[in-house]
């Protein structure tokens, strides 16, 4: 196997490799800061700060806005990049939390989606049912902004993941052994509602996912590539094999029966009409219903809000069922 400073001659792995050095030298002014993830990582429950298991509650909620909303992998990620890096260096009250969560995803869309696909605030409050106003939100927003300096376009686990995924394809052999990059992603998605890989560098968290599926597929040629990457990346083993047990760890949770997962039901929402009138178009549309004879079997009008609730019976937006595809990645 060739080293991959010798494919320099293909223009598309060259450029690949051009794109993770400057990523490379990127990553670590979008870390969090060090000392205020020790400092979550010390609080406990009764205390009135951030605790990992609320962080990480949180996340569950923005993985949830992300589905339902129909946004980007690559605005989850950020929202999480966004939400720890603040979290890190401010000290934010519980009570805070759910607004700062909003905030940070209404950034990340922003910075990510196309302007027809960002959600309003108005919606966003709505359908998170939480009990602070437009203005509180665009307050938050404001100062995430002050206190991050403005800077949204962060280098990502989701970036490194994208180009290591891309560059390994450049130069395997067979044809056939593919890695495929939705599991990656769905994988991804699981590490980051654990406060542990809030700590990983970017690079080293992408190339712990790639190693363990290598692994798994079995392929000498890609576990070749992979260990290319890791010596351009300069990655060291130790490194390397402590986020990937951990990885792994988390990975084999996430599928066990013990988990709290959700079933595959598909996530369905019904609203009210008057709720769905304050609704943007794009996300709901109310089709007119035939008129009821006046003979008919109804003898008492309902509500208009009866039928205002989550026809998959679960009690919020943490507890939101993962889609067929990402079920498939750990069962």
């Amino acid at each position: 196997m060739k080293d991959l400073a010798s494919y320099e001659h293909n223009n598309e792995a060259h450029k690949l490799l051009k794109q993770i050095n400057q990523y490379l030298e990127q990553e670590s002014k979008f870390l969090p800061r060090a000392s205020g993830l020790l400092a979550i990582e010390a609080s406990l429950e009764n205390d009135d700060c951030i605790s990992p298991k609320l962080r990480d509650a949180k996340v569950e909620d923005l993985r949830s806005l992300t589905r339902f909303f129909g946004c980007s992998t690559e605005t989850f990620v950020l929202a999480i990049n966004l939400l720890d890096r603040f979290l890190s260096i401010m000290k934010v009250r519980p009570r805070h939390l759910p607004c700062l969560g909003l905030s940070v995803f209404h950034l990340a869309a922003k910075t990510i989606e196309e302007e027809c696909n960002i959600p309003s605030a108005h919606d966003l409050l709505r359908i998170s049912h939480c009990k602070f106003t437009v203005s509180d939100l665009k307050r938050m927003e404001k100062i995430v902004n002050e206190k991050l300096n403005g800077e949204f376009k962060a280098v990502t686990a989701l970036d490194f993941l994208h180009l290591y995924h891309a560059l390994a394809h450049c130069h395997v052999i067979n044809g056939k052994e593919f890695l495929i990059l939705d599991r990656l992603e769905a994988q991804l998605k699981a590490c980051c509602c654990r406060f542990v890989f809030s700590r990983a560098k970017p690079s080293v968290l992408a190339l712990s996912l790639l190693t363990l599926e290598v692994e798994n597929l079995k392929s000498g040629d890609l576990f070749e590539i992979i260990l290319r990457v890791q010596k351009h990346s300069k990655i060291s083993q130790y490194d390397l094999a402590y986020w990937r047990e951990l990885v792994s760890k988390c990975l084999a949770d996430y599928s066990s029966p013990e988990c709290c997962k959700p079933d595959n039901k598909k996530l369905v929402w019904i609203v009210s009409r008057r709720t769905a009138r304050h609704l943007q178009n794009s996300y709901y549309s109310v089709p007119e219903l035939p008129t009821i004879p006046e003979a008919g079997c109804f003898t008492e009008p309902e509500s208009e809000d009866s039928c205002e609730e989550m026809s998959c019976g679960e009690d919020g937006l943490s507890s939101s069922p993962q889609s067929h595809t990402e079920s498939e990645f750990f069962s």
